[in-house]
């Protein structure tokens, strides 16, 4: 016998019941629509609570979440603020962090306040970011140790080098590369040693040879920098009124899908790898790195870009968000084996 039968509803279920049917036709599937990468495990899931955590290592590091924010931002008046809130974000919640271009610092301390963040983040991960054409032109100089200067003013754990010919080209101010990367990173691991260093591309991703010269060499890993995401080429292009010949170059590259694929086809030689460009979901990013045999971060960039403008709630708000659908992915689906 149901005792609570002929209990009255309170008025919050009734307007829920009310809306189940309302709403039911439009909540109407169909077989085809169904994400067919995962076997869907009810029966082992729990709902993830506050502390519970997806324990990850990157490097020597130790962070909560295999979650990285990538490169970003750097020389404009909203970039000390973006950045400080990104590192408070990585301190509280044990992550990693990738600057924007400091370039500007290579000229002086003018800017540093812009990407002295290290003192909000505690022991977690902070890279610093410079271009190839710069190290290019460092190497040219002998000037490598301003580079290491840098890093050290930064109080930084590593470097990214970003790996950008197309949007270098695009770009009217851009620079040239002299010589083949392959060439100034052979030179640059001549001479820097003792600090790890991944490359990353802006927005294009990179072919198997390119791939299988990097690791190569001896880099902490790659970032993917994949095409589908924020794409550095397309964005310098809707700067200028470029050379129509130029414009079919926009949609060159490599997904992260495609280049996850590459990296298993590989022998990885102990390389770590952040899976960054062109994820627009939280199962996407669930099914890349649980794809990637290798150890992997998830990195996103424009994301967090939005809210860390806005203020320090506003971020935490989208982050805590993300947190609890990539660990409810993480109980509740499984990857389907691959046929």
């Amino acid at each position: 016998m149901d005792l609570n039968k002929n209990l009255p509803l309170s008025d919050e279920l009734a307007h829920r019941k009310g809306a189940h049917i309302e709403l039911s036709s439009r909540a109407q599937t169909c077989a085809a629509e169904v994400d067919a990468r995962f076997n869907y495990e009810p029966m082992f899931f729990s709902h993830p609570t506050s502390s519970l955590k997806w324990a990850s290592t990157f490097l020597k590091f130790k962070l909560d979440y295999p979650l990285w924010i990538s490169s970003m931002t750097g020389g404009t008046q909203h970039a000390k603020k973006i950045n400080e809130n990104l590192a408070r974000l990585c301190g509280e919640y044990k992550l990693g962090m990738g600057l924007g271009s400091c370039r500007p610092l290579l000229a002086g301390n003018e800017r540093l306040g812009e990407f002295a963040v290290k003192k909000f983040m505690g022991a977690q991960p902070l890279f610093a970011n410079i271009g190839m054409a710069q190290v290019e032109e460092l190497l040219d100089r002998n000037k490598l140790c301003e580079l290491a200067e840098m890093i050290r003013r930064l109080d930084a754990d590593g470097l990214i080098i970003h790996l950008n010919p197309l949007q270098e080209w695009f770009q009217p101010e851009g620079d040239r590369f002299k010589q083949p990367p392959h060439k100034t990173l052979l030179r640059f691991f001549d001479q820097f040693k003792d600090t790890p260093v991944f490359i990353k591309e802006v927005g294009q991703g990179m072919g198997p040879r390119s791939i299988k010269a990097l690791l190569e060499l001896p880099i902490a890993g790659i970032e993917l920098g994949a095409f589908g995401g924020t794409n550095f080429t397309l964005l310098e292009s809707l700067r200028t009124s470029e050379d129509e010949t130029k414009r079919p170059f926009i949609k060159v590259g490599h997904t992260a899908f495609e280049m996850v694929e590459i990296l298993n086809a590989l022998p990885t030689r102990n390389k770590e790898f952040i899976i960054s460009g062109g994820i627009r979901n939280v199962l996407d990013a669930y099914e890349l790195k649980t794809t990637l045999k290798a150890n992997s971060l998830l990195g996103m960039a424009h994301a967090y870009l939005a809210p860390a403008m806005e203020n320090y709630e506003k971020l935490e708000e989208h982050f805590l968000n993300l947190r609890e659908s990539l660990l409810t992915a993480k109980g509740l689906l499984e990857l389907k084996e691959q046929t």
